[in-house]
């Protein structure tokens, strides 16, 4: 009987396992440890007892040139590189037959295809092979770290999708950050991943920029407390967790990213008070492992190649004990983009020296270890920087338990541990902190769902899927899309009428962003249909916004007007002045340019992953009560950039003299809820002398008619400083749920940091004086208010 050729494709690749799994020699059934050297005795570095420290040495002394300098480069996955699902005869030829530090990306189905991605078992038992390949067929059988994204859920096929970090954000609740980072680890762990890079700790100040979409929002303490839970989630499962991307990568020259990533414009003072402080907090609060080195420069020096940056903050200030990776292309950078370095040799001289431990490349790292090689032989290349780097990623390996269990230990329960009932709970949860109540005239929401009449569904983003999706979040994820989600939500047998409206951008994009074109006939075509179907319905949702070609890495942006077509769609449905829902589902602020106020509801949605639909129908129709808060502002026009929070004082003044627009749309913390919230009782405890502390407390009473969620938020003014300090500083921040007439009682604590400053001399200092305590529901909306004197 002949096998179809279709079988055979299938069939290799678990042939090929089990060929590998079977003609392996088996350890001895009473070893009770490995023997990675396969010299029959127990080594130091093989030794579980042995203090961390005594293995690295003993097992970098046995090393050779070429196996150090392995530990020193990643291997992209398959599909990006790597050409084969599991270990081939030709490995032993090839330069990781050395070894490797870490392989990224390895079956998650993102590339190519799909094989050993799904089922969950079948990825972990596959990663058991590789791992065993190292193991067994490389001399010193040094364990491979096994990375993969995981920024809004982990980088693998059907893993639980959660909301952009974006959105994350807004939720503003460090709890339900806290636990996405456990099931991304969790997840991780079965499927056999040892290091996930997330979070992103960039402070998004420039809304232009793309991947603000990625990011906690524009505040360092934010961040700074929710990528801390993020990090503690995912370490405390066993994971690294690899924060992104250090450092000052958000702000890059006028917003742009894509072949720009470089020149950010900011000063000392305030990178170390924004662009820093998150990481700050990572390493000496959350102690992650892992740190990815950015594209960008300061001030001229790339940051791959700065010691101050790598060593002197990193190491020195900040106490990082992981190892550093490149952001992919970034070493190469020194010498294709940054002109700094003459060549491959050249630049790893400046990064390896520098600080980094691991470069990161989509291509062979063949040729990434030749130029390292020569540069030893010649003598630029230190061995003694070599020898510390390598010890640095070894000693990361041996603290994760690389070299005691290296192997996914049950690799069944994949199956049941990954995208199970509760995670997709959480992932709902998520999607609706998430979203942000923007205006709600007359309460017209929440909707009755059994009055709405006929519903007119309009918008590019009704229907969208594909731009849910992420690269850096899970592969093959089914998401439900605005339309679905609503009518789900209806009545069966609600009359719904649905037109696109519009494309997300028009043939002119992104020259349409900063001149007019004419409408074509099929563009003018689309928005008359929305319009006239707009009339014949009672009630209309109107789902505007982002999608893959306005929004994330290098897709940056002149302008935050909704792209395209899609503000003269809104502008001629809001003119009906009939009952109207905006839903604004994207990755960044919007302006207006005509009087929002003429939209009766505008819902902020950001990007909410899996249960897209479900939450914005919850949201809608009062099945949940909206309580999220914005993470960036909304200005009003593009032309305020630079204008975020927090601002320094006159930052924005409303001035007579010149002519300009001040304030915020929307400012940072802002968002309404279907109930009312009454603040009282402010009582500040000042124990600074002794205890170093400020403790503060207060009441919040649900004085509304339904239940829901507040976020009050801490803010302090520091009323005379040396140094020009920010009008108000986020301090403290806590979601709080009530029900109807429930009371809770709120207490913050202040310590020196909080209200520190960086001297003329750039040093930490708190100086005494009098600071104003400030409790509010947004950073405008100032509810409670003192004064203590340190």
């Amino acid at each position: 009987m002949q096998i179809k050729k279709t079988a055979l494709i299938v069939l290799v690749p678990f042939l090929t396992v089990f060929i590998f799994a079977f003609s392996r020699k088996p350890e001895p059934a009473n070893r009770k440890w490995i023997d990675f050297n396969k010299n029959g005795k127990l080594d130091v570095y093989e030794d579980k007892t042995q203090p961390i420290e005594k293995r690295v040495a003993d097992l970098l002394k046995r090393m050779t040139v070429e196996e150090k300098t392995c530990q020193l480069t990643t291997l992209y996955g398959y599909g990006a590189f790597l050409k084969d699902r599991q270990p081939t005869p030709s490995w032993k030829d090839s330069v990781w037959k050395d070894g490797i530090a870490n392989i990224d990306e390895q079956l998650t189905g993102l590339r190519k295809d799909t094989v050993f991605a799904f089922p969950y078992s079948s990825h972990a038992s596959a990663i058991n092979t590789i791992q065993r390949w190292f193991i067994e067929e490389t001399r010193l059988g040094i364990p491979v770290d096994f990375t993969t994204e995981g920024i809004r859920g982990l980088n693998h096929m059907k893993a639980t999708y959660f909301p952009a970090q974006l959105a994350q954000g807004s939720s503003f609740n460090r709890q339900l950050v806290r636990q996405i980072g456990q099931v991304t680890a969790r997840e991780a762990k079965a499927l056999g991943y040892t290091n996930v890079y997330s979070p992103i700790l960039d402070v998004s100040s420039d809304p232009r920029w793309g991947r603000m979409e990625e990011t906690y929002g524009c505040d360092p303490f934010l961040v700074s407390q929710l990528g801390k839970q993020n990090i503690l989630g995912i370490q405390e499962n066993g994971i690294i967790s690899t924060v992104k991307h250090f450092a000052v990568y958000s702000i890059p020259v006028g917003g742009r990213d894509g072949g720009v990533r470089t020149d950010p414009h900011v000063a000392p003072r305030e990178m170390w008070n924004l662009y820093l402080e998150p990481f700050r907090v990572a390493f000496q609060e959350a102690h992650a492992k892992g740190v990815m080195a950015s594209y960008n420069d300061y001030d001229g020096q790339p940051i791959i190649a700065s010691r101050y940056f790598l060593t002197d903050i990193l190491r020195k200030q900040f106490g990082f004990k992981g190892y550093v990776t490149s952001d992919s292309h970034a070493l190469e950078d020194l010498f294709a983009k940054h002109h700094v370095a003459k060549d491959t040799a050249d630049a790893a001289r400046m990064a390896l020296a520098a600080g980094l431990n691991v470069r990161t490349e989509f291509k062979n790292p063949a040729d990434y270890l030749r130029g390292l090689r020569r540069g030893i032989k010649n003598g630029s290349i230190a061995m003694s920087v070599v020898n510390q780097r390598v010890a640095e990623v070894l000693r990361v390996k041996f603290e994760i338990g690389l070299f005691d269990h290296p192997y996914v230990e049950d690799t069944q329960a994949a199956d049941r541990a990954v995208h199970h009932n509760e995670a997709k709970k959480l992932a709902l949860q998520a999607a609706r902190e998430g979203i942000v109540l923007l205006e709600n005239q007359n309460k017209i929401l929440p909707l009755d769902a059994a009055k709405t009449g006929t519903v007119a569904i309009i918008g590019p983003n009704a229907k969208e899927h594909n731009s849910l999706l992420s690269r850096y979040g899970p592969t093959h994820a089914s998401v439900i899309t605005v339309f679905d989600g609503l009518k789900a939500a209806l009545p069966a047998g609600t009359k719904i009428n649905y037109a696109k409206g519009c494309d997300h951008i028009d043939k002119n994009f992104p020259e349409s962003d900063v001149q007019d074109f004419d409408l074509t006939k099929d563009e003018n075509d689309a928005i008359e249909e929305a319009v006239n179907l707009a009339k014949k319905s009672e009630t209309i949702f109107l789902v505007l916004g982002d999608n893959e070609n306005t929004i994330g890495e290098t897709k940056s942006r002149l302008t935050l007007k909704l792209p395209g077509r899609q503000e003269l769609l809104l502008k001629r449905i809001a003119a009906l002045k009939k009952p109207m829902v905006l839903l604004l589902v994207g990755g960044r602020p919007v302006t207006f340019g005509f009087d929002h106020k003429i939209i009766p509801a505008i819902i902020e949605t950001w990007y909410l992953g899996e249960y897209t639909g479900k939450a914005i129908a919850d949201v809608v129709f009062g099945n949940y009560n909206p309580g999220g808060k914005l993470s960036v502002p909304f200005p009003k026009s593009v032309g305020q950039i630079p204008l975020s929070f927090p601002m320094k004082p006159s930052a924005d003044a409303d001035s007579k003299e010149d002519a300009n627009v001040s304030g915020f749309l929307y400012p940072f913390g802002y968002g309404l809820s279907y109930t009312d919230f009454q603040y009282s009782d402010l009582k500040i405890v000042n124990a600074y002398q002794t205890e170093k502390k400020i403790k503060i407390s207060f009441k919040i009473k649900n004085t509304g008619s339904r239940a829901g969620d507040e976020v009050p938020q801490l803010y302090v003014q520091d009323e005379v400083s040396s140094i020009i300090t920010y009008s108000k500083n986020l301090r403290g921040f806590e979601r709080v749920h009530l029900d109807i007439g429930e009371s809770k009682a709120i207490s913050f604590i202040l310590n020196p940091h909080d209200l520190s400053l960086l001297d003329i001399n750039m040093k930490r200092v708190v100086e005494p004086g009098w600071f104003k305590v400030i409790i509010g529901s947004s950073s405008e909306n100032d509810r409670l208010s003192s004064r203590i004197k340190i």
